[in-house]
């Protein structure tokens, strides 16, 4: 049996994360990713990567592969056009939740040039964050899910975004396969709260926005938060805000 955790917090700031950098692409990492390798960074939790990417209109990641992982991919500006090899073509947008899950293999693509489906020319970039979680077990049946969530945000709660977890069934709006693991998200506005759901790993984004979090101080958008084996902590946005919080009930090997 593993040792139990010790209650940890650890501020990660906006401005520490490694970039790449290209004519069309402003991507950065919270987490070593492609040629940014870091073996003190590599995951928190389940969670690998925490990307926040902005793509210039008519630009993208064209067809790629991916195996074994849920990809959880949060639009915050802007337009993201997700085409796969398994069928499923369309626009992701601010409030839609948006999953794939990789399993044994697919192919997919992401651009910011949602006229190819539309037919309405826009020169906006687009901004998100992606994110991946392990899935349970390897080889899985690749799949897709999205639905619109934006109704629920607009009341300024913590939504249950993506969730594998028996305690979430019913209320997250979209599935993964990974029942330790559950995203959620709230937009707040000045004054307002939500608070930190209490797990053995907690990894919270302000993706938009100002807060404090009790006990630590200011967050700045891009500023990220690890907690081991803690929660509760009251969020409250100092300006209009956006977070993103992974609750995870186990680690990668273990």
């Amino acid at each position: 049996m593993s040792a139990p955790l010790t209650a940890h917090i650890d501020v990660h700031r906006a401005g520490d994360r490694s970039k790449t950098r290209v004519s069309w692409l402003d991507s950065k990492h919270s987490f070593s990713f492609g040629q940014h390798y870091d073996p003190d960074n590599t995951h928190h939790g389940l969670l690998l990567v925490n990307n926040d990417d902005i793509v210039t209109a008519g630009q993208g990641f064209e067809t790629h592969p991916h195996r074994d992982m849920e990809i959880v991919t949060w639009v915050m500006q802007g337009s993201l056009v997700h085409q796969d090899s398994i069928g499923h073509s369309g626009i992701i947008h601010p409030g839609l939740a948006q999953r794939m899950t990789a399993g044994k293999g697919i192919m997919h693509s992401e651009k910011n040039d949602s006229w190819s489906i539309d037919g309405n020319r826009h020169t906006e970039p687009v901004r998100f964050v992606q994110m991946w979680v392990l899935p349970n077990s390897p080889g899985a049946t690749p799949g897709y899910e999205q639905l619109e969530i934006g109704d629920e945000l607009l009341r300024g709660g913590l939504v249950t975004v993506a969730s594998g977890m028996d305690k979430h069934r019913g209320q997250a709006a979209i599935g993964i396969s990974q029942k330790s693991a559950a995203l959620h998200a709230a937009r707040l506005l000045p004054g307002t709260s939500v608070t930190v759901p209490d797990a053995p790993f907690v990894h919270l984004f302000v993706a938009r926005g100002t807060v404090t979090l009790e006990g630590v101080g200011e967050l700045w958008e891009g500023d990220a938060v690890r907690m081991s084996s803690t929660g509760g902590q009251r969020i409250t946005a100092t300006e209009p805000a956006e977070v993103l919080i992974w609750e995870m009930h186990s680690r990668l090997g273990g």
